[in-house]
């Protein structure tokens, strides 16, 4: 430990797996860190409900890339499988369509290729060929916008230059790629909508964001046993471990600042009393367009050099307790709409509700049968929709009746009386997201990934205007998503490392 970094004192606005990346690895390094959550347990958006006997994970349900949690649990002896169990989900995802054709894709390529061959002989062959282009987007992002944590336009370029940016594919559409690569329907529409992960629309952002089904084929596509919230429970024992200090229920109500130094925060208790904790460094987990407006209160003319990294879309979430198992089911199911170009339009550019919502549907007792009852089902809905936003106001009524709308859709195809056995419901609209979780609009994912107005990039993780002030989460680099927010966490520590060895603040 350097003496720079000895007695440094970190807070950190928020509990998200971001902020506590960040804190558990400033914390092994010395420095004297604090967490302030608003909520009363630990995990941002990875949240859980336990009732009548079932446990639903409010929030994420898949878990990808293993390898970039494994820092935060690794050292002392530990490793990543002392604090949960993964559990390989195969089919990854059972796809249904208006048609009645059903398509399971199989990390296994025999699986896959067996699956295929009902479509035409050159089919699998064009899947293959998909997926290692696929591989070669990853790659080149991994070694310099992933692993090094780049920001923008300028130090992407700088990093890879000309000649190898060009290898990527960013002139195109996502899904202008996938169309020019696969000729089968059902294929086209699965690879489309790989973009779920970071709520956006596949015909507006670019072609390299095609590197993501190459994250679930090459990597795995896993369950933590006993349900993702046991994530949070092992982030929460490892700040502990580490020597974390951890403040439940107690919302950060603003950030103070000197010139261009962030000195501390004020921050409110449960109990309604107000106190002002000073810091060398704040990192906040609220995303960056509410952090600026609620705790720094900034001008107009800082927020509209923000307006380019509008949300991302957010839903409507359902989570039914049911007294019978749908057996066609997998653990991951996407039932597709009729048309999806005319759901992204929809959605994505008209910012209207959806008339026919592709919806996504977990069942995770096929892995594991301890989240409901026996003889039961435990099943999240969840469409994609608009974000809170000027053109379209939106009530809670008009989410019902989406609601509605989808229940008669799984039901038409093949979720047979679906409401009759409904035991538990729990339902939530963006009204509710943007209120838990103090997110953009009701964004689930952050930042919407767009082509012309952001390529793809986030907010950068180091506030222009405070040279100590960092931000983590969906909103900033690498984006959403268990894995992006956690690695995002961890060069945010890497950065004040850095800052510290140079004797700043």
């Amino acid at each position: 430990m350097r003496a720079t970094e000895r007695n440094k004192r970190v807070i950190v606005i928020g509990a998200g797996l971001g902020g506590m990346s960040a804190a558990i690895m400033l914390a092994r390094r010395g420095f004297q860190v604090t967490i302030l959550e608003k909520n009363a347990q630990v995990g941002g958006k990875l949240n859980q409900l336990q009732t009548k006997g079932f446990s639903f994970d409010l929030g994420p349900s898949i878990f990808t890339l293993p390898e970039i949690f494994r820092p935060i649990f690794e050292g002392d002896g530990k490793r990543l499988e002392d604090y949960i169990t993964l559990q390989r989900v195969d089919p990854q995802w059972r796809n249904f369509f208006e048609d009645g054709v059903v398509v399971d894709l199989w990390e296994d390529p025999e699986r896959m290729r067996t699956e295929l061959e009902r479509f035409g002989p050159q089919v699998f062959g064009e899947y293959k060929d998909f997926l290692n282009y696929s591989r070669r987007q990853y790659e080149i992002l991994e070694r310099g916008y992933l692993r090094h944590g780049l920001d923008t336009l300028v130090q992407f370029f700088r990093f890879y230059g000309w000649k190898e940016a060009r290898d990527l594919d960013y002139l195109h559409s996502m899904s202008g790629s996938i169309y020019k690569r696969l000729s089968n329907r059902y294929l086209r529409d699965i690879f489309e909508y790989f973009i779920k992960y970071v709520g956006s629309s596949a015909l507006d952002s670019p072609a390299f964001m095609n590197l993501m089904p190459t994250i679930q084929m090459d990597f795995g596509l896993w369950y933590v046993s006993g349900g993702l919230y046991q994530l949070g429970h092992a982030f929460r024992r490892r700040l502990e471990e580490t020597g974390v200090t951890l403040c439940l229920e107690h919302e950060v109500q603003r950030i103070d600042y000197s010139g261009s130094t962030a000195t501390g925060v004020q921050v409110r208790n449960s109990h309604g009393d107000f106190r002002t904790l000073p810091a060398d460094y704040v990192v906040s987990n609220m995303e960056v367009i509410p952090a600026m407006q609620r705790l720094l209160h900034s001008p107009a003319s800082t927020m509209k050099k923000l307006c380019r990294f509008e949300p991302s879309c957010s839903g409507i979430i359902l989570h039914l307790g049911l007294d019978r198992v749908y057996p066609q089911l997998a653990h991951h199911n996407f039932f597709y709409s009729a048309n999806l170009h005319e759901h992204f339009r929809r959605v994505f550019r008209d910012k209207n509700l959806p008339d026919d919502p592709t919806i996504y549907v977990v069942a995770p007792t096929r892995t594991d049968p301890s989240q409901a009852p026996p003889g039961c089902d435990n099943i999240k809905i969840l469409p994609h929709i608009p974000s809170i936003n000027d053109r379209n106001s939106y009530t809670r009524e008009d989410y019902v009746a989406l609601k509605e709308l989808c229940l008669d859709k799984l039901e038409r195809m093949g979720l047979n009386d679906l409401r009759q056995h409904i035991v538990v419901e729990d339902f939530w609209t963006p009204f509710d997201i943007e209120t838990r979780y103090a997110s953009n609009r009701g964004s689930i994912y952050g930042v919407v990934c767009d082509r012309r107005s952001n390529f793809a990039f986030k907010a950068p993780k180091q506030s222009p205007q405070f040279h100590n002030l960092f931000f983590v989460g969906g909103s900033v680099n690498p984006g959403a998503g268990m894995p992006m927010v956690t690695l995002g966490g961890q060069h945010v520590a890497r950065m004040i490392i850095e800052q510290a060895a140079k004797g700043k603040p």
